[in-house]
């Protein structure tokens, strides 16, 4: 599907700017502004950003409430596609920075060699990745609890949200996140994650084994209801096959709300300090 004429207008600035790039991936029940403030915060440290929405998302949160339909349907292939698209007409491969069903999506780009780097932060299992914590079927049984759902937009309930989302946090910030940047979101994409491994031609699939992958940190929230450690240690574990390095930062007391809490600036923090780390990888890929 083509770029919005925002994106491209972000893809072209970035561009002209001379300067790396990276690429910022939201994951569902979030919108591409829910990036604002990383994007403030990695451009003041000298890179260009640009962060596209999900095929067809509404420009606003309120839009998206006044229609939620829209967000049906949205599989990880056309979402892949998507960024794929967006990505390969920069004039480098950039850093890419994903968070949730971002943070597959994130590692399904590095893993056809389109990424410099890339930061994964509480990402969505793909197949091969085999713990299934209670708190993350709690977490996705507002989805999966109705089968129908597979081809619905799904909004969560504030009581919802708070468990699988902001668990760590008191009620006063959970109601503002809440109102600030929940949006419904398609229900296929937890299908497809909870299924599979047992379908070999899913989409929740990575390529952990290209060793044009590039460096590779993974993030995880120590509290997450969603994507608990046990997920993200396993997904570590099948990504240290890479020949590219590849490492875990653990970080305390977080829950999948950690891009977009009042603690989202140490995260970010953490993310660009392995892009600073890598600078010179992209660096060479702006200059080809």
């Amino acid at each position: 599907m083509s770029l919005t004429e925002t994106e491209q207008h972000q893809v072209e600035q970035a561009n002209d700017s001379g300067l790396p790039t990276v690429v910022f991936i939201h994951g569902l029940w979030l919108l591409s502004s829910s990036w604002d403030r990383w994007r403030l915060l990695f451009e003041q440290a000298g890179y260009a950003t640009i962060a596209p929405g999900w095929p067809d998302d509404p420009a606003t949160v309120a839009e998206a409430r006044r229609d939620p339909t829209v967000f049906a349907h949205k599989m990880i292939g056309t979402v892949t596609e998507h960024y794929l698209d967006a990505i390969g007409r920069l004039s480098g491969h950039p850093a890419v920075v994903g968070h949730s069903f971002g943070g597959l999506i994130a590692q399904k780009v590095a893993g056809q060699g389109a990424a410099a780097l890339t930061v994964a932060i509480d990402p969505a299992p793909f197949r091969g990745v085999l713990p299934l914590p209670w708190s993350a079927l709690r977490s996705s049984s507002a989805v999966l609890g109705n089968p129908a759902n597979v081809g619905r937009a799904v909004a969560l309930t504030y009581e919802q949200f708070k468990f699988a989302w902001a668990n760590n946090l008191t009620d006063e910030e959970a109601h503002q996140l809440y109102e600030e940047f929940h949006v419904p979101a398609s229900g296929a994409p937890i299908f497809q994650a909870a299924t599979a491994n047992l379908n070999p031609w899913t989409e929740a699939k990575v390529d952990t084994d290209n060793p044009d992958r590039g460096p590779l940190q993974i993030i995880a929230g120590q509290a997450d209801h969603t994507v608990p450690l046990a997920i993200t240690r396993a997904m570590y574990e099948q990504q240290q096959s890479n020949s590219s390095p590849t490492s875990i930062v653990e970080i305390p007391d977080r829950g999948h709300s950690l891009t977009i809490d009042s603690g989202w600036a140490t995260v970010a923090q953490t993310a660009l300090a392995f892009v600073e780390e890598h600078r010179t990888l992209l660096d060479a890929q702006g200059a080809t």
